[in-house]
């Protein structure tokens, strides 16, 4: 799979539009149309970093729900 369709299966994942994607990751709303569109690919892990800050978001969320 490529990067570019990594990134915004990860986006939809969330539910999230773009621009709140990029408030919520801090990657400005152009780069994420760029990297989607394919116009720019950004560093392999770039996606697992994506991908990671979500799995850690919700899993602080499950640990703070249960206390």
């Amino acid at each position: 799979m490529d990067i570019a369709r990594t990134i915004k299966e990860l986006r939809e994942s969330t539910g999230m539009s773009r621009k709140e994607f990029s408030e919520h990751t801090g990657i400005p709303v152009r780069t994420l149309e760029d990297w989607e569109a394919g116009r720019r690919t950004p560093p392999e892990y770039i996606p697992r970093l994506i991908s990671y800050q979500f799995k850690y978001e919700e899993l602080i969320g499950k640990e703070e729900n249960r206390l």
